[in-house]
């Protein structure tokens, strides 16, 4: 998982003659186990209150917003991010860029939370983490970038959700299922990183913190499950069902984010950069780099060096 966004695929907006209101006009799709809501604004605003019942994933399809949540300061809110608020949690959103030629556009997805609780508790019998934290949503990495895989999942659940389809319930009960997964996970990379709410014992973490000190040398499965204490299939099985993504996936992209934070050196040149970075191939260095920012190094350089 990288830090670049993924954007998810943004429904078409209210026709103008439907618009019930110009400030956080409502579309709602009401299935068994959730409740998709669409909110647009076409105008400035500030201080607007929300709050649901249920725990809500929140996801921003267009525009900005500024959202003031629990006692944190407060940070704005883009396309390609998203928020996981508790339930009966009142938010308060300001709109500073609102208007009818560049409307905001978010999606609030509320859970019920009898289906969270059977999810997490499925997950927790069916697929135990050897860890002592088990499967569990955690409320201090409630915002994050939106990842491949998660971007991926709420696009499957706007479109079910949407759909005219008669089982449309029952695929969308099984991707609730999935998107829980994913935010797990993304927590977990996300506590990783922060070392925030994170068992600073587990082996996930010494694994992850072992791979971040050692990116410019060679690593491979086999010295990391060694590491771990388990088999090669055992260690690979635990470290995707903790992350959502493979060990190689793990190692390449801290690579790149640690390539990231080189070039933000404008003297620093592209070949350092990638042997610092534990690449022994720069032409596979750019292509990847490329792969995963969307532009090359030296490009990324030219906008982010200081």
């Amino acid at each position: 998982m990288n830090n670049r966004k993924a954007l998810l695929e943004a429904p078409s907006l209210t026709r103008e003659k439907s618009l019930k209101t110009l400030v956080e006009n409502r579309t709602v799709y009401a299935l068994d186990n959730c409740e998709l809501n669409l909110f647009e604004t076409y105008q400035e605003s500030v201080l607007v209150p929300l709050k649901f019942n249920d725990l809500v994933v929140t996801s921003m399809l267009r525009g900005k917003k500024v959202m003031h949540l629990f006692d944190d300061p407060e940070f704005e809110y883009l396309p390609g991010e998203t928020v996981i608020v508790p339930r009966n949690t009142e938010m308060k959103i300001d709109f500073p860029e609102a208007s009818t030629q560049n409307p905001t556009q978010c999606l609030a997805l509320a859970i019920d939370h009898d289906k969270i609780t059977d999810t997490l508790n499925f997950l927790n019998e069916r697929y135990p983490k050897q860890e002592n934290f088990g499967w569990k949503l955690n409320r201090e990495n409630y915002f994050f970038y939106n990842n491949t895989e998660l971007a991926a999942t709420l696009n499957k659940l706007i479109r079910e959700c949407m759909s005219t389809s008669v089982t449309k319930d029952a695929l969308v009960d099984l991707a609730l299922q999935e998107l829980l997964v994913r935010i797990v996970q993304t927590q977990t990379v996300q506590s990783i990183h922060s070392d925030k709410a994170i068992d600073t014992t587990s082996v996930i973490y010494h694994i992850t913190n072992f791979i971040k000190s050692n990116l410019s040398t060679p690593i491979n499965l086999k010295a990391l499950s060694d590491k771990a204490s388990m088999s090669t299939s055992s260690f690979y099985r635990y470290f995707k069902r903790e992350l959502g993504v493979s060990p190689i996936e793990f190692i390449l992209n801290e690579k790149i984010k640690h390539a990231k934070q080189l070039l933000k050196n404008p003297g620093i040149q592209i070949n350092e950069v990638c042997f610092m970075s534990g690449f022994e191939d720069c032409n596979y260095f750019i292509r990847l780099f490329k792969k995963h920012e969307g532009i090359t190094p030296k490009q990324y350089q030219m906008l982010n060096a200081s």
